[in-house]
């Protein structure tokens, strides 16, 4: 499954809004990639159920010239993303190569069990084709110049009844400055129990060697990414989960695609080989990111 690098986390000041991530759905394991996709619809209407059931370097990349960052970026904080107005998604645009049918997926704002703020986001799939993903971003204010620090924040929440369902579950950012597109994404694949992040150039996901341990249902975690360019290349700096921090430090040059400024993040839902519905919740999502 994929992320759809068409998510720009938006630099702007304390900005609540709702971001959708740009997918490239994972098929079997085959390592599909993000998938630019243009934005051609809104974002779901609400569910009818507001709470349903119970609830290294890889191949083609560079090590990166710098070293990870140890702590949060100073710079704008973009919060709350998760019930921010706006959220975008392109239909097919989760699949492999963005295109073809994607599956049916939703996304529900305002929730207020399970949430630790008291409006958690509900993003769900309710099946389709295999292996599709239901992508959905949001676009957030340009920065003139790439990001020297960016931060991904947000809290997971799987209910129990679908603790194996997911394939993957994929979030990203991206930033376009200059003709040139910085895409950041992480995706937990259960398929192969392992971190992987995005070659947007390449579209294909690629290990980043770190292990993953499925997220324990009916319970909130907590996701840190940390990224940042180095002159024409996007980093990986680090991931922490659930407090646990790996130095990732892996790099990819920027795609060359010549479009205008943009900044997005995004989140994504891809369904497993026997498309398996399923529910995640997130909240307190945030952006906070300096260029």
């Amino acid at each position: 499954m994929g992320l759809n690098p068409k998510v720009l986390a938006k630099f702007g000041a304390a900005v609540v809004a709702i971001a959708s991530v740009v997918g490239c759905g994972s098929g079997g394991g085959a390592g599909q990639s993000f998938m630019a996709g243009t934005p051609s619809t809104a974002a779901s209407a609400p569910a009818a159920s507001s709470n349903p059931g119970t609830t290294t370097t890889s191949q083609n990349s560079t090590p990166a010239s710098a070293a990870p960052a140890a702590s949060a970026p100073a710079g704008t904080v973009i919060a709350n993303i998760q019930s921010q107005s706006g959220w975008q998604t392109c239909g097919g645009c989760g699949n492999v190569g963005g295109t073809g049918q994607g599956p049916d997926y939703h996304l529900t704002q305002g929730i207020s069990s399970p949430s630790l703020s008291g409006s958690a986001a509900d993003f769900y799939v309710n099946g389709g084709p295999a292996y599709t993903g239901g992508y959905y971003f949001i676009e957030q204010p340009t920065l003139p110049n790439p990001v020297t620090n960016l931060q991904y924040d947000f809290d997971l929440y799987i209910p129990g009844q679908y603790a194996n369902a997911p394939q993957a579950i994929e979030f990203e950012a991206q930033q376009t400055v200059n003709g040139n597109t910085y895409n950041y994404a992480w995706q937990a694949d259960y398929d192969s129990n392992t971190w992987r992040v995005f070659n947007y150039t390449n579209k294909t996901w690629e290990p980043s060697g770190i292990p993953l341990q499925r997220f324990a249902p009916d319970t909130w975690h907590h996701i840190t990414a940390v990224f940042h360019a180095a002159g024409t290349q996007a980093v990986h700096d680090t991931l922490t989960v659930d407090g646990q921090t790996t130095n990732v430090n892996i790099a990819h040059q920027a795609t060359q695609t010549g479009t205008a400024l943009e900044f997005t993040n995004g989140f994504q839902v891809d369904l497993n080989s026997t498309s398996t519905p399923y529910h995640v919740y997130v909240d307190n999502m945030k952006v906070t990111v300096a260029d």
